[in-house]
């Protein structure tokens, strides 16, 4: 009876004529001889860069990457932040030594955010050399730092899975009570933006309204917002901004004026293009007024220049 067994290579069955045949061919055993050989030049690759690590002191991000089991991008914002101390060669190459890396990692050890402590109080008979026993009968305190999600909700005007994906993202401080969820006010003020400045403030507009309301457009609204530092806040997916800010840039009583024209307002009257008004108020030096996206002329100085050119040309026309 011939005795069979799968090639350890390819799977298939052959008769085999010695114990220790694992191949069926010598194709397949060169074949499998050549993929031990790769596999360990691959591990070789694999481990070199971290053997000739070691005796380094200087590295570059890529090589720091390899050190540090993770990824050049997270080197980058590790360095950025300030974390990470690197130096700067030339415009193209920058090293990171060693001794900071084990520096950075010796200063951050891992700690978690405890939601209650115990208090030992010595007693006042003990004497020294002995030790106290703790009280029985404290309680665990809860920090006074901390809102629960239902505070934050009411505070920041948010749904709850937000304030829970919120604190997921942004790493901020979480303890558990009791089976329920407490935030740190700080860390959720600081995402959410609300400042002692915004809990006094209280006439708010959205993006359409305050499009409406000063004649601009939304992308202006979040440019001066963004470059003004004007407070905002989010209620429940829509953003507000403070209206007294936004007065102070837009000027609604300048437009609510009669001692200003607009310069379509001006080209109207006086039967020509903007473009005409716009030179004549450079040439003239006439006071303007940026409102928004739109220009304020005084009414005074535009009707003065007018009149001596209908004294000197006989017409209002550009010359």
């Amino acid at each position: 009876m011939k005795k069979t067994r799968k090639c350890a290579f390819c799977g298939k069955e052959f008769t085999y004529n010695s114990g220790s045949q694992k191949y069926c061919s010598e194709h397949c055993a060169e074949a499998a001889k050549a993929k031990r050989k790769k596999k360990q030049q691959d591990f070789i690759k694999a481990v070199e860069p971290v053997i000739d690590l070691a005796s380094q002191e200087y590295l570059t991000f890529s090589k720091t990457a390899i050190l540090m089991g993770c990824t050049r991008q997270y080197v980058y914002k590790l360095v950025n932040e300030g974390k990470l101390p690197a130096s700067r060669i030339s415009s193209r190459m920058a090293f990171i030594r060693k001794a900071d890396i084990e520096q950075m990692l010796a200063g951050n050890p891992y700690h978690r955010v405890l939601p209650t402590s115990m208090q030992k109080n010595p007693s006042p008979s003990s004497k020294k050399g002995q030790t106290s026993i703790p009280e029985t009968n404290t309680q665990p305190t809860k920090p006074l730092d901390y809102i629960s999600g239902e505070d934050a909700m009411a505070i920041y005007k948010v749904k709850k899975s937000w304030i829970y994906a919120s604190a997921k993202n942004y790493q901020i401080p979480i303890c558990k009570i009791a089976g329920k969820n407490y935030y740190s006010r700080k860390h959720m003020d600081d995402l959410f933006g609300v400042t002692a400045e915004i809990g006094a403030l209280t006439e708010w507009l959205t993006t359409e309204e305050a499009e409406t309301l000063y004649s601009t457009t939304k992308e202006s609204v979040r440019t001066q917002a963004y470059r003004r530092h004007i407070p905002t806040k989010r209620e429940y997916g829509k953003t507000y901004y403070s209206k007294i800010h936004l007065d102070e840039i837009y000027h609604p009583d300048l437009k609510e004026s009669d001692a200003y024209y607009t310069t379509a307002e001006a080209a109207e009257k006086y039967g020509m293009t903007k473009s005409n008004i716009c030179v004549i108020i450079k040439k003239e030096n006439i006071t303007k007024v940026k409102v928004g996206v739109q220009n304020l002329i005084a009414k005074k100085e535009i009707d003065r220049i007018m009149e001596e050119r209908l004294a000197q040309f006989g017409s209002y026309k550009f010359q």
